[in-house]
């Protein structure tokens, strides 16, 4: 697909959005049919090719590059129909080993029990990386930034490598957003995205998605109908209403979330801070290099004091799980996003007991620094 020459502020709300043909409407109205006549094209919301999902999946292929995409129930229905698309029993895929809780856990449950062997491996040193390849690895996974530590790879190394052995490469691009990372210009193959988060945008909608090229798309598709992750129609009107203000919501988000990072370095009762925006951050360059738009509304940081006694004193940042809404956020990962991990599988990540991940939301700066400040 060729790459659009209008701006992500213009795409966000003119891409995909087909109004309303029948009475000139600019909004795109509610399909909510599940019967269609089939003498043309056999639609069906499981084929993913009804009007609501086309709507949003040209929205947010214009965002990301891509060529095609489809529009899942949830982010973990997008992320493992994407990679059951890719392999069977025998095939081997290499996982970075700081990865979102809920995508390592179904690794650990799921893959060994169809035959399928994996291993995760700390993607900061690709030489590492690249010895941990076998002759049946099929798919290289990788989560940038990740979740919850905020760690970075190089996504040009991880493509240039993957395609010296012929491997496909899927990432997990919801911290960024399309808005600030569109890992298919840097070679990645498979994109994928929890919608839930900043696609969605209003802590209302569960959604995924997954952009790709045509072929890669089409091959996803054939398993996405088998495993039946669709969406449906009121719900894709919800998300492609939300994607119309991602660009607007993104760029307040990552511009409060460097600030209140700039303000916890500086913070003596706090012990660490982990923001790919902050120069320390030891993945600040290749994050500057590979996300143009900003470095994100994610942070996580470790406190001194007790994380829960912290967490309550909180009066505009809410406890809460999920992410990417337009009020902020904060939940402890031993908790929530990673409670399915042992004690030992989470040290070995470098997750701890008084982490805190903190999505940080369209609300005046100076206010959640406040908020912060006194909850201290």
């Amino acid at each position: 697909m060729k790459k659009s020459s209008a701006s992500k502020l213009t795409l966000s709300v003119h891409a995909g959005s087909i109004g309303d043909t029948l009475y000139g409407g600019v909004v795109t109205p509610i399909y909510p049919s599940s019967a269609y006549d089939y003498e043309a094209e056999v639609r069906y919301p499981r084929y993913y090719n009804t009007p609501n999902q086309k709507a949003v999946v040209d929205k947010l292929v214009a965002l990301e590059n891509g060529e095609d995409g489809l529009i899942f129930s949830s982010g973990m229905a997008a992320i493992m129909t994407s990679l059951f698309a890719m392999i069977k029993a025998g095939h081997h895929v290499l996982f970075q080993n700081d990865l979102y809780g809920g995508t390592h856990h179904a690794a650990l449950h799921e893959l060994e029990r169809y035959g399928m062997e994996y291993s995760m491996v700390d993607v900061s040193d690709l030489k590492r990386f690249e010895k941990a390849i076998r002759k049946n690895t099929k798919v290289i996974y990788v989560e940038t930034p990740s979740n919850p530590l905020l760690k970075i790879t190089d996504l040009k190394g991880v493509a240039k490598l993957a395609k010296k052995y012929g491997i496909v490469t899927i990432i997990d691009n919801t911290f960024a957003s399309p808005v600030n990372q569109n890992p298919i210009d840097l070679g990645i193959d498979v994109v994928t995205h929890s919608g839930t988060k900043y696609i969605g945008g209003h802590s209302d909608i569960c959604c995924g998605a997954m952009v790709s090229s045509k072929k890669l798309t089409a091959q996803i598709k054939q398993s996405a109908m088998h495993f039946g992750g669709s969406l449906d129609a009121q719900t894709c009107y919800l998300v492609e209403r939300s994607l119309k203000t991602i660009v607007l919501r993104v760029q307040k988000q990552n511009e409060n979330a460097l600030a209140i990072a700039r303000y916890l370095e500086k913070e003596s009762r706090i012990a660490k801070v982990y923001y790919p925006g902050l120069k320390n951050h030891p993945g600040y360059a290749i994050a500057k290099r590979q996300m143009p738009g900003g470095f994100g509304g994610m942070l996580s940081f470790e406190v001194k004091t007790n994380p829960d006694r912290f967490i309550k004193r909180l009066q505009y940042i809410k406890r809460a799980i999920s992410l990417g809404g337009v009020e902020s956020t904060i939940t402890q990962p031993v908790k929530t996003s990673h409670a399915k991990l042992t004690a030992a599988e989470r040290k070995a990540v470098g997750i701890k007991d008084n982490l805190l991940r903190l999505s940080v939301g369209i609300e005046d700066a100076t206010d959640l620094i406040a908020d912060i400040r006194q909850a201290l």
